[in-house]
């Protein structure tokens, strides 16, 4: 068993800010993530995948229908984005890193059989870096 791990880069802002919260507890708790105007990140994203060796091609899976699929679930649409404004499930959720790398895993969990139709390989987990320090990680049994 072999675990392949493929990893992609995009920008996107987000301004993190609680619906429930007043003002004054939304800035306490996410200080200047909370910035009216928002901010950004040039966001590194890793998929891993597992599964055994093709006797015949000697590889866990094909990268470019990995990269086919990461670019339609996940480039085009956060890619250069204002995740609050532009992405339509984070109207209602706050577009913290957390919940940036769920729905990640969501959307790849949910197509993952258009380019893998097979038992193998298998999605795993999905991590994800807002920042060198601030590194975020979910694996797919985790999410529904």
């Amino acid at each position: 068993m072999f675990r392949v791990t493929r990893q992609y880069r995009f920008a996107a802002s987000h301004r993190l800010h609680a619906a429930g919260l007043s003002e004054e507890q939304n800035r306490v708790l996410y200080g200047k993530c909370n910035n009216p105007y928002g901010h950004g990140h040039n966001y590194v994203v890793d998929v891993s995948a597992c599964g055994p060796t093709d006797e015949r091609t000697g590889r866990v899976l094909d990268i470019r229908l990995l990269d086919q699929l990461v670019a339609r679930q996940v480039l085009g649409p956060f890619e250069h984005r204002n995740l609050n404004a532009e992405v339509e499930c984070f109207e209602s959720v706050v577009p913290t890193s957390e919940n940036l790398a769920a729905e990640i895993c969501r959307r790849l969990k949910k197509n993952w059989s258009t380019a893998f139709p097979g038992e193998w390989p298998k999605l795993e987990k999905i991590r994800i870096a807002e920042t060198t320090r601030n590194i975020f990680e979910i694996r797919t049994d985790e999410i529904e």
